[in-house]
């Protein structure tokens, strides 16, 4: 009798094991392929880091996973479903490193993901010149470079800066740089090199200025910036920054650059941009100036960003105030040949505006 319960207690637990074995649920394996993407919203090729709204939608993939968790801009998400908006608000063009880990009852897993987005930011008008009064320029606002560039700007230049009325003067709402030719000073050409140096300096903002530029084959109109510690330090140490220069032998283009001791003269820092009618209608030519990034746009438009990977007063000297430099110059390095038959040509401003 003792040996038939021995048996049928065996049979009852070989049984049950049986039976557990049979209905066990197999625990998945931990998430594999695990990626993120985001759609900048407004991003096109001339805007590469979206609209300035700063709404990015993301979407996560991946297998077995049945939760995630995001690390965004210092912020943790927990979601369940895979994709999600998120709304960056820094102003300026930012990079933002994400990291994602996707989740299920036997591990996660994790990457990363690096994107940049840039983000209007609100500003205030801190320093502006609409030229509403004729005649010359407000000297509160502007003073000049006069002489040639024996004075010290050099690149081979032919004109004579002056301070006349010929060369630089508000008449109907406009402010009108024009180069000529005439002898003048030893030099066959005269021009206006205006500049706030000593008046208006700041450091960080955004510059816009409306102008129609010169027309003919020699010309060399700019619309730039030069550090304030300019007579201590030198150049480049102080750091130029060229919110838009323009030749008229190539016309419908033109550049922005940044000269540093690193990268100064045929500076490797600087990025050419189509343009159209830019002698007869006038454009709005900008610049965004942060602590860590110099953003150039025509009409709005972004089209190059300056930020060096690593800054040093070599590759960074723009944390100290600069100021406008307005002119234009005749032949040069970057002007080239004067076209024989030039006589007079005019840029028109319409104003200089600067946000902070």
């Amino acid at each position: 009798m003792k040996n038939n319960f021995l048996l049928a207690i065996t049979l009852i637990l070989l049984s049950f094991l049986s039976c557990s074995s049979d209905n066990q649920i197999d625990e998945p394996n931990p998430p594999t392929n695990l990626s993120i993407s985001g759609v900048i919203f407004g991003a096109d090729t001339n805007n590469p880091n979206g609209d300035g709204s700063g709404v990015v939608d993301f979407t996560i993939t991946a297998t077995n996973a049945t939760s995630y968790k995001v690390l965004i801009n210092n912020e943790t998400l927990e979601l369940t479903q895979n994709t999600f908006s998120y709304t960056f608000t820094q102003g300026g063009t930012n990079n933002y490193e994400i990291i994602v880990a996707a989740y299920n009852s036997s591990g996660n897993t994790s990457v990363t993901y690096s994107l940049s987005v840039y983000v209007k930011t609100e500003l205030a008008l801190i320093w502006q010149d609409e030229f509403d009064a004729n005649g010359a320029p407000n000297s509160a606002n502007w003073g000049y470079n006069t002489g040639t560039g024996d004075n010290g700007w050099g690149n081979n230049e032919s004109q004579y800066y002056t301070d006349r009325l010929d060369n630089a003067k508000v008449e109907n709402g406009v402010l009108k740089i024009t180069a000529k030719k005439e002898s003048f000073g030893g030099s066959e050409y005269t021009s206006a090199r205006l500049i706030t140096a000593g008046k208006f300096e700041f450091t960080y903002g955004r510059v816009d200025v409306r102008a129609k530029l010169p027309a003919g084959g020699g010309v060399w109109p700019a619309i730039w910036m030069l550090g304030a510690n300019f007579g201590s330090v030198g150049w480049p140490a102080c750091g130029e920054i060229d919110i838009m220069e323009y030749v008229g032998n190539n016309p419908g283009q033109i550049s922005s650059a940044l000269h540093t001791t690193s990268s100064s003269g045929n500076t490797v820092n600087h990025k050419v941009t189509s343009i159209s009618n830019e002698t007869t209608e006038f454009h709005i030519y900008s610049a965004i100036w942060t602590e860590s990034s110099i953003t150039f746009l025509l009409d709005d438009v972004e089209y190059y960003t300056y930020n060096p990977s690593t800054k040093n007063n070599d590759t960074w000297p723009f944390y100290n105030n600069q100021f406008l430099i307005l002119n234009i110059a005749m032949g040069g390095n970057l002007g080239g040949t004067i076209d024989p038959n030039f006589d007079v040509s005019t840029m028109e401003i319409d104003y200089v505006r600067v946000y902070q």
